[in-house]
């Protein structure tokens, strides 16, 4: 005799005469508290929860702490080139520069004119070496009111 109904799954499943399929008492798996939610929920950065899901979705990069955490401090991302790298990759003369930090490492055998946003003094130095110069822009120097006319105020006010 063939069977023409299927079996529902919850019958193949351990902990069949209690109707817990397995997870210990019924309440424990009535709400969604006990599952730390669907999906990625209950995955946090640091959870053991669920982690080889998420190490299969998003690889062994996910747990843990990754670069710098505080806001307050940023990485200096301006560009930079080493007065060797000028060398190699432009011909003497005018270098337009003016986006970049020209650092000291290598050495400098032509005539340049470098014009950059930085330099170092081992930079310049080495430039100058070879009978080239660095332009750089210049610095706007913010005056500050002297003491006299602070103390001045001072007096004032009391």
């Amino acid at each position: 005799m063939m069977r023409t109904k299927k079996r529902k799954k919850s019958s193949r499943h351990h902990g069949k005469g209690m109707g817990t399929h397995g997870t210990g008492a019924r309440k424990n798996q009535r709400d969604t508290g006990n599952k730390g939610g669907k999906g990625m929920s209950g995955s946090g950065k640091r959870a053991d929860h669920k982690k080889t899901l998420v190490l299969k979705l998003y690889g062994h990069g996910y747990f843990g702490k990754q670069g710098i955490t505080s806001k307050g401090s940023k990485r200096d991302k301006q560009d930079r080139m080493n007065v060797g790298e000028i060398q190699t990759k432009y011909s003497p003369g005018e270098v337009d520069l003016s986006n970049y930090k020209i650092l000291g490492k290598g050495e400098v055998k032509d005539k340049f004119t470098v014009k950059a946003k930085a330099a170092s003094k081992s930079a310049i130095e080495k430039i100058k070496a070879a009978g080239g110069k660095i332009i750089l822009p210049e610095k706007k120097k913010v005056e500050k009111p002297k003491k006299e006319v602070q103390e001045k105020s001072k007096e004032k006010i009391e």
